[in-house]
């Protein structure tokens, strides 16, 4: 394989899980499934793509906001892949994402509680989904929420439509200022349940 740069990147925020592997900006695979697989999906982007661990040159993690759970896991995991490949890391916004996959569109990840996640005036929030006030609306959330967002005047694509995936293919094409893996943080808008009934 040609020199150049090389990034895994991964998404675990939301229930369908994201993982690419690009190189130089171009797409070489790129899988779905769920948090807990993330390290078989990057094991099969890397042998399907004849690249090897030793050259990849960063990995990007999505950073939520979303299920504490997966996000725990997805940080976990980029951690530990860049503590044993000697890697550095960058965080990308799974809204970001969301919005990068989805030009015009809102992002809306469902936040558990009767709640989701999204932007407002380029900030991300938590707010009840008949808060949101959008022509086009994607995510899980726009999915979750989708009579109540419609009903405000929003569309919302069907539930099959690709826009409603946080892609990793984005997230390697949004990250930006990598380094040591400890100093991506998670983006928690509230506080976890366990924490709060504590």
């Amino acid at each position: 394989m040609s020199p150049g740069v090389l990034t895994l990147a991964f998404d675990t925020a939301t229930s369908a899980a994201t993982a690419a592997l690009v190189r130089d900006g171009e797409v070489l695979g790129e899988r779905v499934s769920r948090a807990v697989a993330v390290l078989v999906d990057a094991d099969e982007l890397l042998r399907a793509s004849g690249a090897q661990r030793s050259e990849l040159t960063g990995i990007v993690a999505g950073t939520g906001p979303g299920s504490f759970t997966g996000l725990r896991l997805g940080l976990a995991t980029a951690r530990g892949l860049a503590l044993a490949l000697d890697l550095p890391v960058a965080g990308v916004s799974t809204l970001d994402a969301l919005a990068a996959g989805a030009p015009g569109a809102l992002p809306v990840v469902d936040g558990g509680r009767r709640e989701v996640f999204t932007l407002v005036d380029g900030e991300p929030t938590v707010c009840a989904p008949q808060d949101v006030r959008a022509a086009l609306c994607v995510g899980s959330g726009a999915v979750g929420y989708r009579a109540i967002l419609e009903a405000n005047g929003a569309e919302v694509p069907p539930d099959e439509d690709e826009r409603h995936l946080p892609r990793a293919r984005f997230h390697a094409q949004l990250a930006r200022d990598f380094g040591p893996a400890g100093q991506v943080e998670p983006l928690y808008l509230r506080i976890p349940d366990a924490e709060r009934n504590a």
